[in-house]
């Protein structure tokens, strides 16, 4: 990835995309909560749709789900980066890859909270 140009390309952003989009697809490959979360995300659009959620709950529901899979592909990046760095156990590479899977969690139930919050009034009124 030796890039010698500074000056800014189509050609180079379109790269740039691809590569992106390749790690989107390694994380869903290699992930196995990446599907939960996929999954999640489904549901998630559905029953907003279903509901008729608002704009305001939309950009909500919108940014708590990108946040997740943020936290989840830099999880991934920091999962792979220490299996190179450390192939062998390593107690610190431990501790690193748990404190990584812990921000995805924290993110995740920050999530379902907000989930909670705006689909329960929903919800309730099927009742």
């Amino acid at each position: 990835m030796n890039n010698k140009s500074t000056t800014f390309s189509l050609a180079g952003r379109l790269r740039s995309s691809v590569h992106a989009g390749e790690g989107i697809v390694e994380m869903l490959r290699s992930q196995h909560n990446a599907w939960v979360e996929l999954v999640a995300t489904i549901g998630v659009t559905a029953a907003g749709w279903l509901f008729g959620v608002t704009a305001v709950e939309w950009c909500l529901l919108i940014l708590v789900m990108m946040v997740v899979w943020v936290a989840e592909a830099l999880n991934t990046a920091i999962e792979f980066l220490c299996d190179v760095a450390s192939p062998e156990f390593h107690p610190l590479v431990k501790k690193s890859k748990d404190v990584a899977a812990g921000a995805v969690l924290l993110r995740a139930v920050g999530a379902a909270v907000v989930g909670a919050i705006i689909f329960l009034p929903y919800i309730l009124d099927l009742l």
